[in-house]
């Protein structure tokens, strides 16, 4: 089926997707008033701020990886600025400790007894500058605050605030004082987003804005936790037709078991997605109707976010590793010869 038709659901009932579509038209306002605020501390990384949109309206965390000096700090800081939430960055470095982040008990002479001091993952918005030079112990006390959205101390469990969303950074390319991060707490990153270099006219335009000494310009909070709860709520109605369901098990069911698409992926994968992917990748596509005003999902949604969902849920083996195969290439293959519906 061609995309370039207007893709309407072909089982959807039309008069609720319409209804829904105008109600997510008039209530998405916030989110281009979100991206003009942004257009002036960011040149370009249109994509990147999409898809911290799409975090934010499923509350599914991210991470970014790209060289230093992409901005991808200051992306989500200036997101950060323009959301009327607690936001707290966190640096990483090898001789980080878990009480660091989630915070430990402190002795009360006076009282007699020991009282909580909470760590700064205690925050709505949570940066984790650089997540991949923190040791193994400081991965297990973030990855317990990311999947349960929950810290323990002297064994007692206090839950993080709501909205809770972390947005990690890594570098690729510097080694040295790093860990890799386990597949466990990838798992818990709705997406993993590769971060660029800008063209020609975008570094231009940087170094026009960039280019002194004087303090980049900060973005303004225009948008209330109320309101992103409530986006939250229109997202979880958005439609998605049967065949559309299908063709998202299609796509995570061919990473487990690729030789159903072609013969030459199956010596390539060593492990296929989880069905986390099946329903992070559900969630994204129908943060992506909201952002676009659509009531209802279409297969291009899935097709434009399958990357980032897939990129870090799909384990590949040392054979591919050595032919220089990327997971990105893997996940074109099964794309081009699956059908779309």
């Amino acid at each position: 089926m061609s995309l370039a038709r207007r893709p309407v659901p072909p089982k959807a009932p039309a008069a609720a997707t319409d209804a829904l579509s105008a109600e997510i038209q008039q209530q998405r306002i916030w989110v281009d008033s979100v991206k003009g605020e942004m257009s002036r501390a960011i040149v370009g990384q249109h994509l990147l701020v999409d898809r911290l949109l799409v975090g934010i309206l499923t509350n599914g965390h991210v991470l970014l990886e790209g060289v230093p000096g992409l901005a991808k700090t200051l992306t989500i800081r200036s997101l950060a600025g323009c959301l009327s939430v607690d936001f707290r960055r966190i640096q990483f470095t090898p001789d980080l400790l878990p009480a660091d982040l989630i915070g430990t008990m402190i002795y009360n002479p006076q009282a007699s007894e020991f009282r909580p001091k909470l760590g700064p993952i205690f925050a709505n918005l949570i940066l984790a500058d650089e997540i991949n030079r923190a040791p193994a112990k400081v991965q297990s006390a973030l990855l317990e605050a990311m999947a349960e959205r929950q810290v323990t101390l002297a064994e007692k469990t206090w839950r993080l605030p709501d909205p809770f969303l972390v947005l990690a950074t890594q570098n690729p390319i510097d080694q040295e004082g790093t860990y890799q991060l386990p597949e466990a707490q990838l798992d818990r990153f709705l997406l993993k987003v590769t971060v660029g270099y800008p063209s020609p006219e975008e570094e231009r335009q940087i170094l026009d804005m960039m280019g002194t000494s004087a303090k980049p310009p900060e973005t303004r909070a225009i948008v209330e936790p109320k309101t992103i709860l409530e986006s939250r709520e229109l997202v979880n109605r958005i439609y998605i037709d049967d065949s559309i369901k299908n063709y998202i098990v299609n796509i995570i069911h061919s990473t487990r078991y690729p030789e159903i698409v072609s013969q030459s992926l199956k010596p390539l994968i060593r492990a296929g997605a989880s069905p986390r992917g099946t329903i992070n990748l559900t969630l994204a596509a129908r943060a992506r109707a909201y952002i676009s005003g659509r009531g209802y999902v279409i297969p291009q949604d899935i097709k434009d976010l399958a990357y980032d969902v897939l990129r870090h849920r799909i384990l590949l083996t040392y054979e591919a590793e050595a032919e220089g195969v990327t997971s990105e290439q893997v996940i074109q293959e099964i794309l081009n010869h699956l059908p779309v519906p």
